[in-house]
């Protein structure tokens, strides 16, 4: 049993239902909504709007890591974030990631109100980040990737999908309890659309479940992402939404924790539907 983790005065109690991720992207440039939220005021107007569609996170992101991105600089990333973050917080009582790979933003970003850090590299692209997020005492996602948004679509040769991204998830949380982050706070991802072919994608899907014996929450993002597309033959990825609805059901069933989605209030539904029918009644 995963047991339970609070995080700003909410109980997430794993395994008695599927919490949703608001994706708020404060960039000109990410795949899917890029340009509609990098100021201010619609930052805010969205995060309120995924607040009252049933989101249990938010998730700020100041840099796009679409395949293909370039990072932007250090600066532009703080600045990204943090004006956001100061009119979020005051505003919205969810619990509020950040979605860096950056140590001294996601430090700035705890220090401004964030309560959890989400990093794509697994705490790989800087050192200081397993270290940092020991010492701000807060919970961090860790997720699978080769290389980087600039490199990862040539890096999909695997031997061994699922025994891989096994790995690198179980030397990563080894990496961060060594460092004195508490294993109760560390939730992995497998990376969806990371250094992933569309096969690859797939068999994440039809295999899920084979990561739960490293006894961690399981945080699937396959909102609106390409293996999408390209089943449905649809190059618009805010046409994806019923396509995104069937993956996360499927996320569901196979053994998901959390969902980190850009449509709440259509995958408030379908998570309410598919924890009804895929998870165990609470015993009393």
């Amino acid at each position: 049993m995963l047991g339970s983790l609070i995080i700003r005065d909410r109980c997430f109690s794993w395994g008695q239902r599927t919490y949703l991720m608001g994706v708020l992207n404060v960039t000109p440039d990410s795949f899917s909504d890029g340009g509609e939220f990098n100021n201010v005021s619609a930052a805010l107007a969205q995060a309120q709007a995924m607040v009252a569609a049933g989101a249990d996170i938010i998730d700020i992101g100041g840099q796009s890591t679409r395949p293909g991105a370039v990072q932007v600089s250090l600066a532009t990333e703080r600045e990204r974030v943090l004006s956001v973050l100061e009119v979020l917080r005051p505003a919205i009582s969810l619990p509020i990631s950040v979605d860096t790979t950056r140590a001294d933003v996601a430090r700035e970003a705890v220090d401004a109100g964030a309560d959890l850090i989400n990093d794509i590299s697994g705490g790989t692209f800087d050192e200081e980040m397993l270290p940092t997020a020991a010492s701000l005492n807060v919970p961090i996602v860790l997720m699978h990737i080769r290389g980087n948004p600039q490199t990862m679509q040539q890096q999909t040769d695997y031997q061994d999908l699922m025994e891989e991204i096994s790995r690198f998830l179980s030397q990563q949380i080894a990496a961060a309890t060594a460092v004195g982050v508490d294993e109760n706070k560390i939730i992995i991802d497998p990376g969806i659309g990371f250094a992933k072919n569309y096969e690859q994608n797939i068999e994440i899907f039809r295999q899920l479940r084979s990561l739960s014996k490293l006894n961690r929450p399981i945080l699937v993002g396959a909102s609106r992402k390409s293996f999408i597309g390209r089943i449905l033959n649809q190059p618009e990825p805010k046409a994806r939404v019923w396509g995104t609805a069937a993956a996360c059901s499927a996320a569901i069933f196979h053994g998901a924790d959390i969902l980190r989605v850009h449509d709440v209030k259509e995958m408030h539904d379908v998570s309410l539907v598919a924890d009804a029918l895929f998870r165990q009644p609470a015993q009393d």
